[in-house]
């Protein structure tokens, strides 16, 4: 036995290491290449570390639908990681460790995702992957690397020049009829994090179909060592840039319903990307429409650390500030952000006093959703005879308002699980409907050709979102895009300027019309190997003992994704997720679900009031209808 593996052992009888811990950290001394891993560790193991190692070691990294995504810079930093450093500050090497994001784990996922595109392409032609990047700590490094990984082992790569958004990656793995795709990112993860984003050859993430099988291949990877293929049978690697920039821009433009609005557009916005990859598209391409767009200096560094906010995330509404504050000196009307790999919008804009107030994910989306749907009957596209093949998609836990607004219009709405792929889904779906002798090469057509097809043969998708601050207006890109989302959004703007209106004013009419809806997301964190065994008995504890009775009001009843056999509208069954859905006889409802992607358990509270009555009284009576249901979530939540 192995100095170190004595020192495991002696920490695990001594309750100071998990099992599952030691095991792991056996597991990668003997599979990594690395000569920074077994440093690291030795030191973590003489500076007694043993919480650190913990959360480093408690778990392997798992491969899931979403790809992978973890802690790059651990709380402790050790000497070897740190080496020379890194640019931004940031360490030399990514923290060792199988719970964490880093080359050991990043070779098994790429080399898993090769195999299977390998196995599913066949042998008579060379699969192609394309690799892009955000801002992030190693994110740069971890993209090359895959890049080389896919040609040493005869797939062809195409790598994006610099840091690019995610769906600009969804658009390229579409546009390049590629087999699979990658983003190196962590969204808007603290700046510790980062991961391993899987895109199929749709350019949506992986779903059920395939992630079984791709799962499987890299749970079967348990050594960096591979062996690189002769140099004539190796790929070859394309840099993409400024061609791929602008295709990806011209579909962009097509999303605009009324280009008019428009012409000379003399609206003043403020634009951040927080340190990110969204200026990169957006500002230019506002401009090009003559809005006037200012910009955060400080945040248009792109920088890893995201020095300037406490989180990268425009849900949070800290993270605007710095735009909020010029936009206030500026006399600006917007302010916009997107997070750090760009598929998140988040924006402030004036009321009729003046002031810059923030609007929520759910508002934004049902504000596009409203003014979409309303232009599409305005010009002829919708029509009382084609409506029924009109629909929105949203997640359950996204504002039932976009229900009520389907309604009035008389079009179609689906509800998903949690999640952008499953929206990708319905759109995969409702192309392949398209009879395949009508649709040909589908992603060679305009948007007024598929527009046309979808209402004759299958679903026309007006809209698509989720409360988590991600839209979608057209199905050319199969994930969340910040970049279309800025472009709808400013159009909603000019909308509403050519009518007299401020935004706030706008919505006013449509919760007038349509009644008032309120929601409110609060969670719950809880870190490291402990945090994570909280989540999930907490979570279990509501599936084991859901409430019967929540502040003073009945449950009408207890939807249990992850148990029960539940449909959406279309009849599709949904697959098993880890949420609950708890709707009260007063018309308040409320979901928990613990989150994929972050060491948190969400919470999702929805109120109501239907149309009619004083509206201002109406917001009122919700707003303290939420604030009760969430006092009595949090005081359940401790006693749970």
């Amino acid at each position: 036995m192995s100095s170190i593996e004595e020192s495991l052992t002696a920490a695990v009888a001594h309750g100071k290491l998990l099992e599952s811990a030691k095991a792991n950290i056996l597991a990668l001394l003997g599979g990594t290449t690395s000569t920074i891993a077994p440093l690291a560790v030795q030191e973590l193991v003489d500076t007694g570390a043993w919480e650190e190692l913990n959360d480093r070691f408690f778990k392997t990294l798992a491969f899931g639908t979403g790809g992978l995504r973890g802690r790059t810079i651990g709380r402790v930093i050790t000497v070897a990681e740190q080496g020379l450093g890194g640019p931004n500050g940031r360490p030399e090497h990514p923290c060792t460790g199988t719970a964490t994001m880093n080359f050991y784990n990043l070779s098994r996922a790429v080399r898993g995702l090769i195999a299977y595109t390998k196995e599913f392409a066949g042998p008579a032609r060379r699969p192609v992957l394309v690799f892009a990047h955000d801002t992030r700590h190693f994110s740069r490094d971890f993209a090359e690397f895959c890049a080389k990984t896919c040609a040493n082992l005869g797939c062809d790569a195409y790598l994006f020049e610099g840091a690019r958004s995610t769906p600009q990656l969804s658009f390229a793995v579409r546009e390049l009829r590629a087999d699979a795709g990658v983003v190196l990112t962590a969204s808007h993860n603290p700046a510790h994090d980062n991961g391993f984003k899987a895109y199929f050859n749709d350019g949506a993430q992986i779903v059920d179909a395939h992630a079984d099988g791709i799962i499987k291949e890299v749970n079967a990877i348990t050594s960096e060592f591979y062996e690189i293929l002769p140099e004539a049978e190796r790929g070859k690697i394309t840099i993409l840039g400024a061609e791929m920039d602008a295709l990806y821009i011209t579909r962009l433009k097509t999303l605009l319903l009324k280009p008019a609005l428009l012409e000379g557009a003399s609206t003043r916005i403020v634009f951040t990307n927080l340190h990110g990859t969204g200026g990169h598209i957006n500002v230019p391409m506002l401009r090009d429409f003559g809005f006037d767009v200012l910009t955060v200096p400080e945040q248009d560094i792109q920088d890893g650390r995201f020095p300037t906010v406490e989180s990268p995330n425009p849900e949070n509404g800290p993270a605007l500030k710095m735009a909020i504050d010029l936009a206030e000196q500026s006399g600006a009307e917007i302010v916009i952000g997107t997070d750090p790999d760009a598929d998140r919008m988040g924006v402030a804009v004036r009321d009729h006093h003046g002031k810059m107030v923030l609007l929520t994910g759910n508002q934004i989306g049902s504000l596009m959703a409203w003014y979409r749907l309303k232009t599409c009957f305005e010009s002829g596209w919708l029509t009382h005879a084609n409506r029924n093949r009109a629909v929105l998609v949203k997640t359950f836990v996204t504002t039932e308002l976009q229900h009520a607004i389907a309604d009035g219009f008389g079009v179609g709405i689906v509800d998903t699980l949690t999640g952008f792929k499953y929206i990708a889904g319905k759109l995969r779906k409702y192309e392949n409907a398209i009879p395949a002798d009508k649709r040909g090469d589908y992603r060679s057509l305009t948007e007024a050709q598929t527009r046309a097809l979808r209402l004759e043969y299958s679903r026309f998708f007006v809209f698509g979102g989720e409360e988590s601050y991600g839209y979608l207006g057209s199905d050319a890109v199969r994930d969340k895009d910040a970049n279309g989302a800025a472009l709808m959004f400013a159009e909603v703007a000019a909308y509403a300027k050519s009518v007299g209106k401020t935004l706030p004013e706008l919505m006013d009419d449509i919760y007038t019309e349509y009644g008032y809806y309120l929601e409110i997301g609060k969670s719950l964190v809880m870190e490291g190997a402990d945090g994570a065994a909280k989540i999930a008995s907490l979570a279990n504890s509501y599936a084991e003992n859901p409430p019967t009775e929540v502040d003073g009001s009945a449950v009408l009843r207890v939807r249990d994704f992850a148990k029960q056999d539940l449909f959406d509208q279309e009849g599709d069954l949904l697959p098993k997720e880890k949420m609950l859905f708890v709707d009260l006889e007063d018309g308040r409802s409320f979901a928990v679900r613990p989150s994929g992607t972050e060491p948190k358990i969400k919470y999702y509270l929805f109120g109501k009031h239907l149309p009619g009555g004083d509206l201002a009284a109406a917001k009122s009576s919700v707003q303290a209808g939420l604030a009760g249901l969430w006092s009595w979530i949090e005081a359940d939540a401790k006693n749970r």
